[in-house]
């Protein structure tokens, strides 16, 4: 994996991975910023989010769940002053006629495996979630 960064003018990049997909970074106004595009921060919760969305629908393709509707929101806090996260909460939303003690294992599973999940666990970051059935 690459990744590079290019500076594009303030507190504004342009952020790649060297695959032909790129974005823009961005501070919000209040911090100086223009607002065009995520804070880095904000785009490691949305790689979470997105991270649970991915390996679900993997997990959950191997234990032949199925699922019409799963979106996954991702509330992560800075408690106490801290310099970065410390607190992560998902919900998880699915239309599923699947009995909901499979999709909580299917979601265990995917915690023990996305790739993004497991480094926030390292760094010591709290992951809860909850289900919201539809």
């Amino acid at each position: 994996m690459k990744s590079n960064s290019l500076w594009t003018r303030k507190f504004q990049s342009v952020v790649d991975n060297g695959r032909n997909h790129s974005m823009v970074i961005d501070l919000p106004e209040t911090k100086g910023g223009i607002n065009s595009g995520p804070t880095a921060l904000e785009l490691c919760v949305m790689s979470f989010s997105g991270c649970v969305g991915t390996i679900f629908a993997m997990v959950a393709e191997k234990m032949r769940l199925s699922f019409s509707i799963m979106e996954v929101e991702a509330n992560a806090e800075q408690k106490d002053g801290a310099a970065t996260i410390t607190d992560i909460h998902f919900i998880l939303s699915i239309e599923t006629k699947e009995e909901p003690q499979k999709i909580e294992k299917c979601i265990e599973v995917t915690l023990s495996t996305c790739p993004v999940g497991v480094l926030f666990k390292q760094a010591g970051i709290k992951i809860t979630h909850e289900i919201n059935f539809i």
